[in-house]
């Protein structure tokens, strides 16, 4: 009978673990519910409009670019600028970003991080072992009975399971997983403003050589124009004060170069690191607006989309994820908590016996702990659990509201930007055709050189501005599509996540 006992208990011991893992069916706490994105048609007021007049090409004016509403990304976004360069440079950013790497180092950890945490869903079995020497006092068993010496030896496994009946455990595991996923967000954003960076300063690269050209074509003007008032001077026909003033024109304007000279190495520079590479060691390559091309028809989703597209607001929904289930552990810790544990092992005063059936034993037990008295601490802790909801969950629309600001105003930039493109094309068009007449005139002493050297200023101001805003245009064309979420980066989640 006692044989059949012994066989019976690690049975006995299972179908109690198999009775306490059916009772986890419950959780305490509030649930996570997704929020809704804004339902807005349009991301400004002005959308309908700009995007039925988009398709305009006048005259001298630039191309107008449209606006493809409802149609996302395909592919990687940086695409579209047309450019092969500008795509190696990217590629070679993402292989090569220090940080980007860093990024993902981290993800990984917090992944390893939720399945440690996971874990403790499952009875934790482990095996002892181990072999004594004992002697009992002469008193321990009333004097009736002296044992002499003997050496024990015992070897079997256990189990220890946490009873989650109030889902305590499970809400833990939950907020892990939770904040698995802000790391991963985390991570996209740092792929989205590495990739956005090298853009950019890409960008600032052309713009900057290109001005660098204009103002160098501008001295040679000036220098074709200090030529011309010394023929005048040599023929006796304007003063020495002509020369001065056409020689004071070039020294002022040698001093547009140093600025964008400073421009240019500083976007070199930053683009080095982008790459991985120290500022003297990258081969920056040289670049220009003819290899990018201007993204013509920019795809923007609809705007309840753009919330389950940009990292920042899918970060800012895991942590209030994370802090919801946070509720959950706060609520969990009001209860009691039960562990049960067994074990079965083989214990016998020689190895050779450990293998004897009569050698079997086995153990159950179940325990409890409860909060009686605490100052009142573990209520301030849901309490406080509550209040993180809450400031989260006001983050969370915080941040969804910038976005959509950002959107907002990208998009009105690209109209005006388009604005000020044609204006600076017809200011520089008329400040041409007045220096040309000035010139003209100057030959044949209708007009003193201040007249020129004045055509000339406005002339190199209209020239340079319109480079600035073709630059610009760029930019904020580069910066809209990022305010949209980019595109997805492939791979950017390390591990499957197993919490959701």
């Amino acid at each position: 009978m006692n044989s059949m006992k012994r066989q019976r208990a690690p049975s006995t011991i299972a179908s109690a673990l198999g009775v306490a893992l059916l009772l986890n069916g419950c959780m305490v706490g509030p649930n996570f519910v997704r929020p809704e994105g804004p339902a807005d048609a349009h991301f400004t007021s002005e959308a309908a409009k700009a995007g039925a007049g988009a398709a305009q090409d006048t005259g001298k004016d630039a191309p107008r670019q449209t606006i493809d509403y409802g149609r996302d990304i395909a592919g990687d976004w940086w695409t579209l600028f047309h450019s092969d360069a500008l795509n190696t440079l990217v590629a070679d950013a993402v292989a090569q970003n220090h940080g980007l790497d860093a990024m993902k180092a981290t993800l990984a950890q917090s992944e390893q991080l939720a399945l440690s945490t996971a874990g403790a869903r499952y009875p934790q079995v482990g095996l002892t072992g181990g072999a004594g020497r004992q002697k009992y006092g002469a008193e321990f068993l009333g004097g009736t009975i002296n044992l002499p010496p003997f050496t024990y030896f015992a070897v079997g496994p256990n189990v220890s399971y946490t009873l989650d009946y109030n889902g305590g455990v499970a809400r833990a595991v939950e907020r892990e997983y939770a904040l698995v996923d802000s790391s991963r967000q985390q991570f996209n954003a740092a792929y989205l403003s590495v990739t956005g960076q090298t853009v950019m300063q890409a960008i600032a690269i052309a713009s900057a050589s290109e001005q660098l050209s204009m103002v160098e074509a501008l001295l040679a003007q000036d220098r074709d124009n200090l030529q011309l008032v010394q023929r005048a001077f040599d023929a006796g026909s304007v003063a020495r004060i002509d020369i001065l003033s056409a020689q004071s024109q070039i020294n002022s304007d040698m001093t547009l170069l140093p600025p964008l000279r400073q421009e240019l190495s500083r976007a070199r520079h930053a683009l080095a690191i982008l790459l991985g590479k120290t500022p003297a060691g990258a081969s920056i390559p040289a670049l220009d607006f003819d290899a990018v091309q201007l993204p013509m028809a920019i795809p923007v989703g609809i705007p309840s989309e753009l919330a389950r597209r940009r990292p920042d607001i899918l970060q800012a929904e895991a942590q209030l994820h994370a802090a919801t289930s946070a509720v959950g552990i706060a609520e969990s810790n009001l209860y009691p908590k039960i562990q049960l544990t067994a074990s079965v092992a083989q214990e016998a005063l020689t190895p050779g016996r450990l293998v004897n059936g009569s050698a079997t034993a086995w153990s159950m037990a179940a325990g409890f702990t409860a909060p009686l008295f605490d100052g009142g601490s573990l209520r301030a802790q849901k309490r406080a659990a509550v209040d993180a909801l809450h400031a989260s969950a006001a983050n969370y629309e915080q941040i969804v509201l910038e976005a959509f600001g950002q959107v907002a105003d990208l998009l009105d930039a690209l109209d005006h930007d388009t604005e000020q493109v044609d204006a600076q094309k017809h200011a520089q068009d008329t400040a041409q055709d007045a220096l040309n007449l000035a010139r003209a005139s100057y030959s044949e002493g209708n007009v003193g050189i201040l007249q020129v050297l004045d055509a000339q200023r406005v002339y190199q101001q209209s020239r340079l501005g319109e480079a600035r805003a073709a630059a610009q245009r760029y930019l904020d064309s580069a910066q809209l599509i990022l305010a949209l979420g980019g595109s997805n980066p492939a791979g950017a989640s390390l591990a499957t996540n197993a919490g959701g």
